[in-house]
């Protein structure tokens, strides 16, 4: 089900690294699943709003240099946070990914603090 991105998606990729940006724009067009950028470029200030709620647990995000972003799937005009939606969307992310040649890492493959909506640029090969 290819889908566009909604202005509110394409706004919030600005400050994103392009080549993540691409891979946004590319699983778009490859997800079986609607899906919305949540975040992407963070403030220093709001890393650590999030991490005071528990939310996130470092100050080192991939967020704060624009190499991460979190989605969310979008169905039925609604914004979803259930973890079977995640597992339809993270493999249409890693396939745009792959298809594009940028590698990526996605946040529900953590072995700790397993956390669907993130994906992000490896450090090995986009340092901040």
């Amino acid at each position: 089900m290819a889908f566009q991105l909604d202005a509110r998606s394409l706004q919030r990729l600005q400050g994103v690294h392009p080549d993540l940006a691409k891979v946004i724009h590319r699983a778009a067009a490859l997800s079986p699943i609607e899906f919305r950028v949540i975040e992407g470029l963070r403030t220093e200030k709001r890393q650590r709003e999030l991490v005071a709620s528990g939310a996130s647990k470092t100050m080192n995000s991939r967020h704060l240099t624009g190499h991460a972003v979190d989605l969310a799937p979008y169905v039925g005009g609604t914004i979803r946070w259930d973890w079977p939606l995640y597992h339809k969307l993270a493999p249409a992310v890693k396939q745009a990914a792959a298809e594009v040649g940028v590698p990526i890492e996605w946040g529900g493959d953590w072995r700790t603090f397993k956390d669907g909506p993130h994906f992000q640029l490896p450090f090995g090969g986009y340092p901040k």
